[in-house]
């Protein structure tokens, strides 16, 4: 796949991306600009939420995934394929700032949100978590009421208007209003685990987020509720830009516009295993025409 070199260019290196909007001025500061760097190219210049450059995470001084450089852009779903242990959650994790919470978690490069530094010594953690909700990989509702779980985030962000319209619309985007709307006060754990994970998507959603990260929020769903999943992931990228990390190869060509698959290396010492992206495109190309020998090795099972 072809690559532009970032560093070769000076013109490209200072190129200004798009002007923050209003509704992300609590991440304010001027961030400098992205260094440079070789990034994967995509012809079509349209807007971004995501720019990573050069982004290299290490625990503890040992690198989980290097040399990270692509853009991902708003109201699309990106999805991240690889084997096990190539780095995927590791680098959704840096787009909300959760590694932050993992003391020997180090984070290299730069990662721009809306053209701002996202690590900017300025910038609010928490700020960056309410407009950048995550969905993990097993549902997490809290030991409350149905109703208590999407209340929760506005209550604590002091969020002005009426509460029970609140909780019924974030309820209804997540698609499961109909099937609690009758028992808002029973626990959430009686739910079943579909419904627990679609409650967790209308917890996010309850805070307005911009981004929705989600970390392979269907793998421990059953084919119903994970279709039912799929489809609500569909509805959602019309307001908001998704990431989901993903092991279905299906699941990611059926509900993603862009792929960047991942796999796993040896550093020099061949002491340690690193992850790296190969390959970074639309989505029907990585996997019915992709530009390297070990995206198609992976796509079509003949390595996992």
């Amino acid at each position: 796949m072809a690559r532009e070199d970032r560093t070769a260019s000076p013109a490209n290196a200072a190129q200004p991306g798009p002007a923050p909007s209003p509704a992300h001025d609590a991440l304010l500061g001027a961030a400098e600009r992205p260094h440079g760097g070789h990034r994967i190219a995509h012809p079509e210049d349209r807007p971004w939420v995501f720019d990573l450059r050069d982004v290299t995470v290490t625990y503890a001084g040992v690198p989980a995934v290097r040399h990270v450089n692509f853009r991902i852009h708003e109201h699309e779903v990106t999805a991240l394929i690889g084997p096990s242990g190539c780095g995927k959650s590791t680098l959704l994790r840096c787009l909300n700032r959760m590694n932050d919470l993992i003391p020997t978690a180090s984070v290299e490069g730069e990662i721009s949100y809306h053209g701002q530094n996202l690590y900017a010594k300025q910038v609010d953690a928490v700020e960056v978590r309410k407009r950048i909700g995550m969905v993990f990989q097993k549902p997490n509702p809290f030991p409350k009421s149905v109703y208590d779980n999407i209340a929760f985030g506005p209550r604590v962000l002091g969020m002005k208007g009426d509460m029970d319209e609140i909780v019924e619309q974030a309820l209804r985007r997540g698609a499961v209003w109909d099937e609690v709307k009758d028992r808002l006060k029973d626990n959430a754990f009686g739910m079943s685990g579909g419904q627990q994970q679609r409650l967790c998507i209308a917890r996010a959603l309850a805070v307005a987020p911009d981004v929705i990260l989600m970390d392979e929020p269907c793998s421990a769903l059953d084919p119903i509720s994970t279709g039912r999943i799929e489809d609500l992931i569909a509805e959602l990228k019309s307001d908001y830009s998704i990431v989901i990390v993903t092991h279905n190869m299906q699941q990611a060509a059926r509900v993603s516009d862009m792929t960047a698959f991942f796999t796993v290396e040896l550093d020099e010492s061949e002491k340690h295993r690193s992850g790296r992206v190969i390959e970074f495109d639309a989505t029907d190309k990585i996997f019915t025409n992709p530009a390297d020998p070990r995206t198609e090795a992976y796509v079509t099972g003949k390595v996992g």
